[in-house]
């Protein structure tokens, strides 16, 4: 059974347009995912195509005037909001893509020793890890502004590592880290799922993705549409399904540098039925009429009615 499973998640915001008329701006759609212990899936597409507010949705951590159907399932179970906020930071945790996440106010060693759980010696814990991630005895003393950036984000992930998380989410947790820093960075997010747990690896950069994921789940416009095994990315993709995972492969510099015509387009904004349709050269009248459904297809899944 997956850890988590996401099925035909829907998120809306309330909003207010000319004057007093309220609309539902819909962001996410009928997106679906699952997430196995001991596996990476890595989360790509551009921005605004809903990554990070799966994050949020998942952790219950939406502003109050979103609005959410659909189903998110923990352990086979519905994560309701009460069991969010209690699995929060305990089972479920996030390594934020930003250090500003870290208290300023606090010294980082007792930041990291407040998600030790399970009435362990915390600050023995907090040390092992650090040692774990190269951070020196005194690290822990320091504040967050006294830290490198390297060094910020070892911290974060030594929070998650310590909270003995079952799911972990890492936001966008390499931009602008020099390659040396985001290799190690790579590595020990490896290795949350090399200990037992199960990671989603939100990020733009599908070149680090390939290297430490199992799979890689692409979204567009704020739905699903393709999940692949990450053998699939290679040479011209011609193993891949969806056609715009295939122009997103393409568009790498390393594999030609094609780029995609046109533009994703904004929530407000989204086409009637397949939302890739008004960019698709494999477009027909059969794709404006309603959004494809996720299916199986050749070890993966796919929401495209021509991939085959």
């Amino acid at each position: 059974m997956p850890i988590l499973e996401v099925e035909n998640l829907s998120v809306s915001f309330k909003q207010y347009k000319a004057g007093f008329k309220q609309i539902h701006n819909q962001v996410i759609s009928s997106l679906n995912i699952t997430l196995e212990a001991g596996e990476i899936l890595a989360v790509v597409g551009a921005s605004g195509s809903g990554k990070s507010l799966l994050a949020h949705a998942i952790l219950g951590i939406l502003p109050s005037n979103s609005r959410t159907s659909g189903a998110i399932k923990y352990a086979g179970e519905i994560l309701t909001p009460a069991r969010q906020k209690a699995l929060r930071g305990k089972e479920i945790a996030i390594v934020p893509q930003s250090v500003s996440f870290l208290d300023p106010l606090m010294r980082v060693g007792k930041q990291v020793r407040t998600s030790v759980k399970g009435g362990k010696d915390a600050t023995a814990v907090q040390r092992k890890v650090f040692e774990r991630y190269n951070l020196r005895k005194e690290a822990e003393t320091k504040y967050p502004f006294q830290l490198s950036g390297g060094m910020a984000r070892r911290v974060l992930l030594s929070t998650a590592m310590v909270s003995g998380a079952k799911v972990i989410i890492a936001d966008e947790p390499t931009p602008g880290l020099d390659p040396v820093v985001m290799k190690e960075a790579l590595q020990n997010i490896r290795e949350f799922a090399d200990t037992g747990s199960a990671v989603m690896f939100i990020t733009h950069d599908i070149e680090s993705a390939l290297q430490i994921s199992n799979k890689i789940a692409v979204f567009y416009a704020g739905t699903t549409v393709e999940i692949a095994p990450v053998e699939n990315f290679t040479n011209e993709g011609e193993a891949l399904r969806h056609p715009y995972t295939k122009a997103l492969w393409r568009a790498l510099p390393q594999n030609n540098f094609i780029p995609i015509p046109g533009t994703q387009p904004q929530s407000s904004e989204l086409p009637m039925g397949c939302l890739f349709a008004p960019r698709c050269p494999m477009a027909t009248t059969e794709c404006d009429e309603k959004q494809p459904e996720m299916r199986e297809l050749r070890n993966g899944m796919v929401r495209c009615i021509h991939a085959n």
